[in-house]
């Protein structure tokens, strides 16, 4: 692969990591769910169980050259460089404009996300090979498990590093699942603003703590997910429309509560959402490992 080639694969992964952080700080929208239409999904998931930290032994051992051979064999560099770059700028810069929408433009703002969830299902919906009763029944399960965790009230959990800690572990699973939004689990654990707040004055031990976390959940969840994908991907894309689908619960509340005025712009802004994921998902390709 030539320079170019190289610059070419580089910006793509990027650009979807931006699309992936500017979900994550979403609240509604899964990250998850940008890398599944944007076809980078069931590389990353993979990439992510193949690490199995066989480089720290020869680390430990002071052997530079056989902990850099371990890690070139198991750690997608090319994948992870150009993506958490592109999710790590994204949550910076779009930390600050996320939370001025959600604190002034409510109804709209979840209009938004609402149009975005909508077209993320159908997408989903469309790798799905045929209805059974399999996948009707997973479907349905999903429904209703997100239906009914989208009505709980939030935790009015503390803001030690314990919870934070907690906190980065329990949001990275949702945020690499589709249809539950990691940044909505953490308005449950009462950390949403909070982080978003840590975020934006670049609190080190807080953002630190989170991600180690998260780190931890990543890798103990991402081999469970693997799995699924790689014997029960129907039955799994089944569950995931269903979630998304239930999750729809949040932003009507949000936007029910306004005048029909409001609710006729709050449609516009749904259906511009919606067709920018079908937009974005027609540019982007699938990418294979």
């Amino acid at each position: 692969m030539d320079y170019y080639e190289k610059f070419r694969s580089f910006l793509a992964i990027f650009l979807r990591g931006l699309f992936m952080g500017s979900a994550d700080v979403m609240p509604g929208v899964s990250g998850g769910t940008i890398a599944l239409i944007t076809g980078i999904y069931e590389r990353l998931v993979h990439a992510i169980s193949s690490i199995k930290f066989g480089f720290i032994k020869p680390l430990l051992r002071g052997d530079l050259a056989g902990a850099r051979e371990s890690m070139r064999d198991e750690v997608d560099f090319e994948l992870f460089i150009p993506l958490l770059t592109g999710i790590a700028f994204a949550m910076l810069t779009l930390s600050k404009i996320i939370l001025f929408f959600i604190t002034n433009y409510v109804a709209y703002t979840y209009a938004f996300f609402s149009g975005l969830i909508l077209a993320s299902a159908y997408i989903v919906y469309q790798k799905i090979n045929g209805l059974s009763v399999k996948n009707l029944a997973a479907g349905g399960a999903g429904l209703i498990f997100a239906y009914l965790f989208v009505g709980l009230n939030p935790i009015q959990a503390n803001h030690t590093l314990p919870v934070i800690f907690i906190s980065g572990f329990v949001a990275i699973c949702a945020m690499i699942l589709p249809g539950i939004s990691g940044a909505f689990l953490l308005l449950l654990l009462n950390q949403y603003e909070y982080m978003l707040g840590v975020l934006n004055r670049l609190a080190i031990v807080e953002i630190v703590t989170f991600i180690a976390g998260a780190a931890i959940g990543i890798m103990s969840f991402s081999r469970v997910l693997d799995y699924l994908l790689r014997n029960h991907e129907a039955i799994t894309m089944s569950f995931l429309v269903g979630l998304m689908i239930g999750t729809l619960r949040l932003p009507y509340n949000k936007i029910s509560m306004v005048d029909t005025y409001s609710i006729i712009i709050s449609a516009v802004i749904a259906i511009t959402g919606f067709a920018i994921v079908m937009i974005l998902e027609s540019r982007f390709d699938y990418i294979d490992y």
